[in-house]
């Protein structure tokens, strides 16, 4: 919601502020059932909810980074294609080598960028990769979304 959001983008300046901050910080909030902004966490480096820039934007959370430490002018942060990150988590049930399902499906997918992190052992929950999804509209984006969360899988080459 509008009021949730120039909350939040005002607490992270305030916060910004009084850390003095050079370079990025990405601060993560959550909205509470009573519309309330709350501070999750912050990073005062690139972030995991910022991954999809490396595709999506004229210049990544990384790139970004680095030009406000080394005090270079800051890039443009326009959209190129609206995008949706989908995370790749380990499924639950699964301890062990990892392996992956869908993967060969998804690289098929218009504006599909798979990112493994090269994690070789997978558990329930953690988070092992994400995937980028380009279109020409938001609703392409997250139709794709949808149909990677479908194919995508992440086991171990043994069930626990």
């Amino acid at each position: 919601p509008a009021k949730a959001a120039e909350q939040a983008t005002e607490y992270a300046r305030r916060i910004i502020n009084l850390l003095e901050m050079e370079g990025l910080l990405a601060v993560e909030f959550f909205i509470d059932v009573h519309g309330e902004v709350l501070v999750n966490e912050m990073a005062p480096r690139p972030h995991n909810s910022g991954h999809h820039t490396i595709e999506s934007v004229v210049t990544s959370q990384f790139e970004q980074h680095l030009r406000s430490i080394l005090n270079l002018p800051l890039g443009d942060t326009g959209i190129l294609l609206p995008s949706v990150m989908v995370n790749i988590v380990g499924d639950e049930g699964y301890h062990g080598p990892v392996f992956y399902e869908g993967l060969q499906e998804i690289l098929g997918i218009d504006g599909a960028n798979i990112h493994l992190y090269g994690k070789k052992l997978t558990r329930p929950f953690r988070k092992m990769g994400h995937i980028t999804l380009l279109a020409e509209t938001m609703e392409g984006a997250l139709k794709k979304a949808e149909r990677v969360k479908e194919l995508i899988g992440v086991k171990a080459c043994k069930e626990s």
